[in-house]
């Protein structure tokens, strides 16, 4: 298995970095549109389509995500929209996770399929939106993700249990606790500082998320990456539903060793969209 993780890894990596770093933003763009389009198709499978409607729901992501891109949406700021994602994410998510696992089959499935396919469509976009920025800016909030995700496995592991006295969310993933969440934001703060110091030595031409929070003063920053830390915690709950729901481990078996691509993005299907409101909001 760790082999089968390693080798998918790499080949991963072959194909993201030279697109992210590629000199105009459309390779990595394109690459992000492919694998939006099979989170979409998992997004089917999870909710119990067959392979032919699956592929329909993937088309209809694929095509609406395209003509954002042919409409030329990934240079336009647009401050309503993500505010109108972000709270649909705050609200949406804490919906969910209150009705718990035997909640989401009360939905129609044709809402969840839609639901879906706009989560997936947003995330596309503030991604491709983020790129268009700068690399420093897109990097700096992935990394917060993956910053957020490593260091509340590792406060998991070794204070889990000892400060609470119950698990985070025990219906839904038995293994996470409050001592894991509170590492993972522990983290981010830390991340945070550091990008934003790095920025102003180095003369970063690009600023990164970070940065431009700190702008309008340090205590929004502060509050902006716990927000953003709790958010992520809150995409792979919401997936951890649906899975659980529909009996499976995995979104699917695409990434041999690491599962699907829900897997590896549910995280930042609610911190994309909420980075660009809160940029989008910080500069209107």
């Amino acid at each position: 298995m760790l082999k089968q993780r390693i080798i998918t890894a790499l080949i991963l990596l072959a194909i993201l970095l030279p697109a992210l770093f590629y000199p105009s933003p459309e390779p990595f763009v394109a690459v992000a549109l492919v694998l939006i389009a099979a989170g979409a198709w998992e997004w089917g499978r999870l909710n119990g389509c067959t392979g032919a409607l699956s592929m329909i729901v993937a088309s209809a992501c694929l095509g609406l995500c395209a003509v954002c891109w042919r409409l030329g949406w990934l240079e336009q700021s647009m401050p309503v929209l993500w505010s109108i994602a972000g709270a649909a994410w705050v609200l949406g998510g804490a919906w969910l996770l209150r009705r718990g696992v035997a909640g989401w089959p009360a939905i129609p499935r044709s809402l969840r399929l839609f639901g879906g396919v706009v989560a997936l469509w947003l995330a596309w976009l503030a991604v491709a939106q983020a790129r268009v920025i700068g690399i420093n800016f897109l990097l700096s909030i992935l990394v917060l993700v993956w910053v957020a995700d490593i260091f509340a496995y590792f406060s998991g592991r070794a204070f889990g249990g000892r400060f609470s006295r119950g698990k985070l969310a025990p219906a839904i993933s038995p293994g996470k606790s409050w001592e894991g969440v509170w590492g993972g934001m522990a983290g981010v703060v830390v991340l945070a500082l550091v990008w934003a110091w790095a920025d102003r030595s180095l003369g970063a031409s690009v600023p990164s998320f970070y940065s431009r929070l700190s702008l309008h003063g340090a205590g929004l920053l502060f509050i902006a990456v716990l927000f953003m830390a709790a958010m992520s915690v809150v995409g792979d709950l919401v997936e951890s539903l649906i899975k659980r729901s529909a009996g499976v481990k995995d979104s699917s078996g695409l990434l041999p060793g690491h599962g699907g691509v829900l897997d590896r993005v549910d995280a930042l299907l609610p911190t994309l969209p909420l980075a660009m409101m809160l940029v989008s909001l910080g500069t209107s």
